[in-house]
């Protein structure tokens, strides 16, 4: 993947209190990197009483020459172990977390030449994009978040991507004080990005399972559709579908796959994995097909997958071995890591030498867990560093809209096209999660109807670049790269380790 297009990285002038420093430098780095690197700054840290064009920092006195000096809030960073998320806000000033016991912030204090923000954006941006702002929210059965009592966390936070927000608020901010344009996102000159993929989880249909499963799904009105898949008038190999429909609008997507096969008993147990076994003659001719097509695959790691390194690295080695390629890329069978430590399994990511994972989602409700709208390197707060497998975060499940409607209420198409242009006005990156087997108009009325509406919808727009997962984790690690090495300071993230 080319990164011609950035041409000269322009670079970003940063000063950071070095009391904070002393206590928080890793945490606040990374949080600043994670700003200028979505934007598209290189950046050059400098003593405090530099020129600078963001400041960080308890004093303002500190900072006299900078263009925009963000307020840090040491208690916040002391107690950050105890702080719940209250409410977010987004109003005049910068998009913010209002925090437990927390007075209202300040306006911004703008004035020509220079802004001072008074709210700590520096640790919103940090407590929000490390997972802080999920602790204490209920969960149930296999770990997913319910959050139907907090509609203003699912708003701000998932629809609107807070940390992406702040972001571009720093963006915009910085270029009105005169600042580099910062250099493009997206290839070709793209404001946002869709990829496109697939969860293989029931391929071959088990016919005397099916009938049931429909009547539960559509009710009596189901019958019909019921008795034909008894009747074997339908199936759930879907493969040839997808690509086709893809390929009509210049589109192709990644198909993740389960390497290990499971069984009826260890479903009805605890242990939902799939049933078909990617060994067989029929998945070894599909492999073929699809990296011919220059589609890609991908692990769907098993639902156990996480808490064994040693399983999780044969069911990359079993998948490269029958596909007859590389699999740089990976999702979770049911968003499955682990739910009392998600970081450790990200850190698992980077041990096994995955480029990318594409896991983090809030399994019912559409939009950005975390608030990130791009592709990025997950900091592991245990080891207080980011980690170099980069997370594409996922944005739109179509169960989500189907048999989840009520966790995500209005019409379906008018959601998506709120993704899509809240992707535009981010610079973001839409991914989107559809299952094998739905593409049946009969078994899955409506599910391949408005896969392929959305798809088509973003082909006719010209500000949109479609990719498959694997493909924007490049553009990103390339686009990282460079960025790194044209910066100095604000310590080394992996993408700067790698580049130099």
């Amino acid at each position: 993947m080319t990164t011609e297009h950035l041409g000269a990285i322009p670079i970003i002038r940063v000063a950071v209190d070095p009391g904070l420093v002393d206590d928080y430098g890793p945490e606040i780095h990374w949080a600043l990197r994670l700003w200028f690197s979505t934007a598209g700054w290189a950046w050059a840290e400098v003593a405090p009483r530099e020129p600078a064009d963001l400041a960080y920092g308890v004093d303002r006195a500190c900072f006299p020459g900078a263009r925009l000096f963000v307020q840090a809030r040491p208690d916040l960073w002391a107690r950050r172990a105890e702080l719940s998320f209250r409410r977010a806000r987004s109003g005049d000033g910068p998009p913010c977390v209002i925090y437990d016991g927390e007075p209202e912030p300040g306006r911004v204090d703008a004035g020509p030449e220079h802004i001072v923000c008074p709210h700590d954006l520096v640790f919103d941006t940090f407590f929000v994009a490390t997972g802080q702002m999920e602790r204490g929210l209920p969960r149930g059965k296999h770990g997913f978040y319910d959050l139907s009592d907090y509609s203003e966390y699912r708003r701000i936070v998932l629809a609107d991507g807070l940390v992406s927000d702040i972001s571009r608020w720093i963006e915009k901010t910085l270029t009105e004080l005169g600042c580099p344009s910062p250099a493009p996102r997206w290839p070709a000159g793209r404001r946002a990005a869709l990829a496109l993929s697939h969860d293989v989880d029931y391929p071959e249909m088990i016919r005397w399972i099916e009938p049931a499963r429909i009547l539960r799904r559509q009710g009596l009105a189901g019958w019909r559709p019921a008795a034909e898949v008894a009747l074997g008038r339908h199936h759930h190999w879907h493969f040839a579908s997808w690509m086709h429909l893809e390929q009509a609008q210049g589109a192709r997507s990644a198909f993740y796959f389960v390497a290990r096969q499971g069984s009826l008993f260890e479903y009805a147990t605890g242990t939902p994995d799939t049933f078909y076994d990617i060994g067989s003659p029929a998945f070894r001719k599909l492999f073929g097909e699809l990296r011919q097509a220059g589609f890609e695959i991908g692990l769907h790691a098993s639902y156990r997958a996480f808490a064994s390194p040693e399983q999780f690295a044969a069911e990359i080695g079993h998948l490269e071995a029958v596909s007859g390629g590389k699999v740089v890329g990976n999702r979770h069978h049911y968003w499955h890591m682990n739910p009392s430590d998600p970081e450790a399994t990200l850190k698992l990511h980077e041990t096994l030498g995955l480029d990318y994972d594409s896991s983090l989602i809030h399994n019912r409700y559409v939009g950005w867990r975390r608030g990130i709208a791009h592709p990025y390197f997950p900091f592991v707060q245990a080891e207080r560093r980011e980690i170099g497998t980069l997370q594409v975060p996922a944005t739109w499940m179509d169960n989500q809209l189907f048999g989840l409607r009520g966790d995500n209420p209005g019409d379906p198409w008018e959601l998506l096209k709120a993704v899509v242009d809240r992707a535009v006005a981010l610079g973001g990156c839409v991914v989107v999660d559809i299952h094998d087997y739905v593409f049946d108009r009969v078994l899955f009325p409506g599910w391949a109807e408005l896969y392929e509406r959305l798809i088509a919808l973003v082909a006719a727009r010209s500000d949109f670049w479609i990719a498959t997962p694997a493909e924007v984790a490049e553009h990103w690690r390339e686009r990282m790269r460079k960025i790194s090495a044209a910066s100095q300071g604000l310590a080394l993230g992996v993408a700067q380790r790698v580049a130099r």
